[in-house]
């Protein structure tokens, strides 16, 4: 069967954040796009590049000055960024450097503190090490804020961490945001992901209460779960929102349905990383504090349809994710 090209788009991309294997667990954060998708070529699908820039701001700059903390490079913010999938990060055609909701807030920030945007793709696992030991003076990579992490990282909170259904646009699904709602459904998830750790809890509570569970199915193969879904085999999929919410912007094929904390039953944070202790944190947090007050912020999550993962402040070291 030939495939459109919203069709190959929807294999690419949706699929991608449905099926994810998260290794590792809460305690490593929820979203590890480095290992979380197989986007054959995520660059096909990307939309228009487009960033969102600003001057820097005042009172960043002379956080930055108070703080004693001396960059890398002089005058420069070296920013560890992934290169995964949109709409978080990607290589459009055409470029060398990842574009995206991640790298764009990088970028903001190097912006707001006076300093040069000095991104560097970095394997994910290669982060952690790479900030401690001074490589990198930050990461906006989607990492999620965890106690563990805590420990050995200063963090300033930009983004909610997010899971979310999808169904076909014209599904006469309106709504998924408990276990009713997902009785005698066909549910595509990865297998060892926190959000089948929600439907198996939600498949819990409707058996004890005499309704009919969900069906969950586990596909080893991006493209078949897609196809699955838009050829109504399946009900619905649930992965990542971010990915599911660019796909569906996308292709017009699908449309989210509900939300569910990433780090259900609790709530994830997305945060900026940077070693700990180091006096950076506080000028990043000043600086993220003004681009969510005068819109440039919100700029960034309409360009990528994440308005959903929004947050009003950033909070430097939020409530992380407990230890497993």
């Amino acid at each position: 069967m030939a495939l459109s090209k919203k069709q190959s788009i929807a294999i690419g991309v949706i699929a991608a954040a449905v099926v994810a294997v998260v290794a590792g667990g809460v305690a490593l954060g929820i979203n590890r796009p480095a290992e979380a998708v197989a986007a054959a070529e995520p660059s096909a699908s990307a939309p228009a590049v487009e960033w969102v820039h600003t001057d820097p701001i005042p009172d960043a700059v002379a956080a930055l000055e108070a703080s004693g903390f001396t960059p890398i490079e002089p005058g420069k913010l070296t920013v560890a960024v992934g290169a995964f999938v949109p709409p978080l990060s990607y290589v459009p055609d055409g470029e060398t450097l990842p574009a995206g909701t991640e790298p764009n807030i990088g970028s903001l920030i190097a912006e707001s503190l006076g300093l040069e945007y000095n991104p560097v793709v970095v394997a994910w696992a290669d982060w952690p090490l790479g900030i401690q030991s001074g490589k990198y003076d930050l990461i906006t990579s989607n990492v999620t804020v965890t106690e563990e992490r805590k420990e050995l990282y200063d963090f300033a909170s930009y983004r909610q961490d997010l899971l979310g259904f999808a169904v076909r646009s014209d599904s006469a699904i309106e709504k998924i945001d408990k276990a009713d709602d997902i009785s005698g459904l066909k549910v595509v998830v990865g297998s060892g992901t926190n959000q089948e750790k929600v439907l198996l809890s939600w498949n819990t509570e409707l058996t004890a209460a005499g309704k009919a569970p969900a069906e969950l199915n586990y596909y080893d193969d991006n493209a078949a779960a897609t196809l699955a879904l838009q050829s109504g085999r399946v009900d619905a999929t649930f992965g990542p929102n971010a990915t599911a919410a660019w796909a569906a912007k996308e292709t017009g094929e699908t449309k989210i349905v509900g939300i569910v904390p990433g780090g259900w039953p609790l709530q994830a944070d997305i945060a900026a990383g940077t070693k700990k202790g180091n006096g950076l944190v506080e000028p990043v947090n000043v600086a993220l504090e003004e681009l969510i007050r005068n819109g440039k912020y919100a700029d960034v999550l309409k360009v990528w349809n994440l308005e959903s993962e929004g947050i009003e402040t950033s909070q430097i070291n939020p409530p992380g994710l407990p230890k497993s």
